[in-house]
């Protein structure tokens, strides 16, 4: 296949070979609704990343992508099993360009299975999606980020429970995937408080920085066990509810599948945006060569 090729050649420009390679798990921020594709000034942080400096964590290019979505919510973890996705226009009163965008990418039913048999085997009741379209949550980001599109993409839902534990959990779960050349993304944002986004309401940038500090001291930690206990309890952190409310931290919750993946490796912080007056981060656990993380 095409894309065992491409990773041989990249490997061995890396030095990173396919029985080595660790993918990475990325947390990343995917914006307002489509405005990272409207080339949006206040989204230039996020653009400068996923067109030209995150890009280096395609290097070696992943097998696959799973891509945990914060704008698919479920009783139980779903997978998308489509192969020709149709996209998902989950936004509105953008330019009419916003809901005609070319998306070739294609789904991976196989992989999907792989991530199903991890979950189920983990203990998850977990179900696959033959027909949901593709939302922004997956398709904006990826459309910046991917430099063709011809690594697979398997979008997975996030749980309407919002419980951080089982989250991370479902993270530990797919770890395995990254030692089998599959990168891990999950998408949704550090911060969003719609209301205070919208009215500020007296927000200032210094307001968002203690949860985003604290956050990134919990990704730091190397053991997988400890950084689960600090973020399970996430809402705990100073000003955490100011960034994802009671009810609506269903963008936070792909981080926490993300970190759960990261095994017993340190994340780091990838990105800050400075999406005046917040601070938005994304974060990454890189990967190593197998056994040496």
């Amino acid at each position: 296949m095409r894309w065992r090729s491409l990773i041989a050649k990249l490997s061995t420009m890396t030095g990173k070979t396919p029985e080595t390679y660790r993918a990475p798990a990325l947390f990343l921020p995917h914006g307002g609704g489509p405005m990272p594709l409207l080339n949006d000034p206040g989204h230039r942080d996020l653009i400068t990343f996923l067109t030209k400096t995150g890009r280096k964590y395609l290097n070696p290019r992943p097998k696959a992508i799973l891509l945990v979505t914060a704008h698919w919510e479920t009783r139980n973890p779903t997978v998308s099993t489509v192969s020709k996705p149709e996209l998902l226009y989950d936004y509105y009163n953008f330019p009419p360009e916003t809901y005609n965008i070319d998306f070739p990418a294609k789904g991976d039913p196989e992989v999907a299975k792989r991530v199903v048999t991890l979950l189920q085997n983990a203990g998850f009741k977990t179900q696959t999606d033959a027909e949901r379209g593709w939302d922004h949550g997956v398709f904006v980001p990826l459309k910046l980020y991917l430099p063709d599109f011809d690594i697979p993409i398997i979008p997975m839902s996030v749980l309407t429970s919002q419980d951080a534990a089982e989250h991370y959990r479902i993270g530990k779960a797919l770890e395995p995937l990254r030692n089998e050349g599959v990168m891990i993304i999950g998408s949704g944002m550090s911060f969003h408080n719609m209301r205070a986004m919208r009215g500020r309401l007296g927000f200032s940038g210094t307001l968002n920085e203690p949860f985003d500090d604290a956050v990134d001291e919990a990704v730091k930690i190397a053991s997988s066990d400890e950084r689960g206990k600090v973020l399970s309890a996430w809402d705990k952190m100073e000003g955490a509810l100011d960034s994802h409310p009671y009810g609506a931290a269903e963008h936070f919750m792909p981080l926490l599948v993300v970190a759960g993946a990261g095994g017993d490796e340190p994340g780091v912080r990838a990105l800050s945006w400075n999406m005046s007056p917040f601070r938005i981060s994304a974060w990454v656990w890189e990967g190593a060569t197998k056994g040496t993380a």
